[in-house]
């Protein structure tokens, strides 16, 4: 593309080497969550949330499981501000959970927000100002000095008014523009607030090392991250936290990057949403922890009901391959992937493995209330024969034997082409029945008799064949062999019988029983399937459905 020497890289590494990050291997505990969804989320949406909408969302967060929330920015405007009013005198907030309010570094702003906190059992007040070259250059014509000043003037007034105002108040500093500020920089006014708030180990303090911008790969993101967690004063009382946007698409790199060089905490949201391409997306994160078997102390079990609350309140839509919550994530169309997902299910129940590992399946779907019959093996005409006999087993009790799965799977993957559609469980089973069960054109079973003597068994067959009643006798060496002795005859038709399975369809005593048959009338072989609640009149039934499609055929 022609225009990309305009384009230089606008981040800075520290000034000394970094990376003792990249000795980790996993994050092995999960961090402080704060939930940014009612303040980044809601001011990125076409359409804010109303106050009603903002205390639902509140109250999903809560339930989630998140104690920390940042429920806006109440000097911006007199909507935000009567919300956070409203969880304080409502007195919806739990006694576990802590709210957070931005603010600007700005006299006035700072004071609005404290006279907007008056009363709050607990609350973090996130102060923030700029400090990246392009913006210090750009839109604030100021120097380092000056702008450190903005950040220490700033620190300072938190302090007094946090004194003078009713509530308990805890404080957070973000030098906004983070992943585009000098490091050296970054690291001189981060240290000037440290010594203006003087943490204690009770009373931490939050630097937040926004990646307000994405402008670099995520390894230089953690080494940036890890220089700022070595370098700063007082770091045991110290909570770092990170604020990764998403504009390269990396922003759960960065995160979990992040994380190994040392922070202690993630601002996020659900689904990712957020300015531009988004905040970094804190369903991701958690589930991934989760899938290396760290509890992520979050609650994603019910996924459904959080995707039907958010997409209700937001008017946005969660796409269907966003990780562990997109409609499709969990489906497999391909015929290799189904037929292993199959193969891996009966494994695991078979061996009764406590430890998941379903190939291609990187979460067992129902963590997240979906279930493997409606979310994970989909038919279509890319599907192979595992996967339409998995759906016909997993719902319908199917057994198919496996000599007949590849004529099932062309079977039902034919009708899928031709009507260039995904099929439901259901299509799958009517295909089926349609193609193979008690068939009764031309050749109709009406009755059968059987008399044993000694080691032959002798049937009276009655049939119609082609809208005629037929009655013949003859005997075999089973009942089966002896009603395919009479059919022969009555049909005149030269086939051999070379393969009978049974089963029942469920394990109750009056439960019904599936047989499967197939023939080989020439070099072509046909199947056939019964189903009743006798296992001989099922067997007969699917004899008689093999022929019917041998002759149809």
């Amino acid at each position: 593309m022609k225009g990309h020497n305009k384009y230089f890289r606008g981040y800075f590494m520290p000034p000394v080497e970094c990376n003792d990050w990249a000795k980790k291997e996993y994050i092995d505990k999960a961090p402080i969550w704060c939930s940014v969804d009612l303040r980044d989320g809601n001011q990125s949406l076409i359409k804010p949330m109303s106050l009603d909408q903002k205390i639902e969302f509140f109250n999903l967060l809560v339930k989630i499981g998140f104690k920390e929330i940042e429920v806006g920015f109440p000097a911006a405007s007199e909507t935000e501000y009567e919300f956070l009013r409203a969880l304080i005198d409502q007195e919806l907030i739990p006694d576990d959970v802590t709210i957070q309010v931005l603010t600007q570094a700005r006299p006035h702003i700072i004071k609005k927000t404290f006279q907007a906190l008056e009363g709050c059992k607990r609350a973090v007040v996130h102060l923030y100002n700029s400090t990246s070259l392009a913006q210090r250059e750009q839109v604030f014509k100021k120097s380092k000095e000056e702008i450190l000043k903005i950040a220490v003037e700033g620190a300072q007034l938190l302090v007094d008014l946090a004194k003078e105002t009713d509530g308990n108040f805890f404080f957070e500093y973000s030098p906004e523009s983070f992943t585009g500020t000098e490091m050296d920089y970054a690291l001189e006014v981060c240290n000037a607030v440290i010594d203006v708030f003087k943490p204690t180990s009770d009373r931490k303090l939050i630097i937040n090392l926004p990646a307000t911008v994405e402008m670099s790969l995520p390894h230089v993101y953690a080494s940036q991250v890890e220089y700022m967690c070595k370098y700063m004063h007082n770091r045991e009382n110290l909570i770092v936290s990170l604020h990764p946007h998403n504009d390269r698409g990396t922003g759960i790199a960065d995160s979990e990057l992040g994380l190994l060089a040392g922070a202690d905490r993630i601002e996020g949201t659900l689904f990712g949403n957020g300015e531009r391409t988004g905040n970094v997306d804190i369903i991701t994160l958690a589930l991934n922890m989760y899938t290396h078997g760290v509890d992520p102390l979050l609650d994603f079990t019910n996924m459904p009901e959080i995707i039907k609350l958010y997409e209700s309140v937001t008017e946005m839509k969660v796409y269907d391959r966003q990780p562990y919550s997109g409609k499709f994530v969990f489906a497999a169309f391909s015929g290799s992937h189904q037929d292993a997902i199959s193969k891996g299910m009966k494994y695991h129940k078979t061996n009764k493995l406590e430890t998941w590992s379903i190939p291609y399946l990187p979460i067992d779907p129902q963590d997240l209330s979906r279930e493997y019959s409606a979310d994970v093996i989909r038919i279509n005409s890319q599907s192979g024969k595992g996967g339409i006999c998995y759906i016909l087993e997993t719902n319908f009790g199917l057994d198919i034997p496996t000599k007949m799965r590849e004529t099932v799977g062309y079977m039902v993957k034919d009708v899928s082409d031709k009507e260039h559609a995904e099929l439901t469980p259901s299509d799958v089973q009517s295909i089926f029945i349609d193609n193979f069960v008690n068939l009764k054109s031309p050749v109709e079973l009406n009755e059968y008799h059987f008399i044993r003597e000694q080691d032959i068994f002798k049937v009276m067959l009655s049939i119609n064949y082609n809208g005629n009643r037929i009655d013949y006798l003859a005997d075999g060496s089973g009942r089966l062999d002896a009603v395919s002795n009479a059919l022969k005859q009555i049909l005149h038709l030269d086939y051999a019988l070379t393969n009978y399975n049974e089963h029942s369809l469920d394990s109750s005593s009056k439960a019904q029983a599936a047989a499967y048959v197939s023939i080989k009338v020439k070099d072509k072989e046909y199947w056939g399937t019964g189903i009743h609640d006798d296992i001989i009149c099922a067997s007969i039934h699917a004899l008689i459905s093999a022929i019917n499609n041998a002759i149809n055929n």
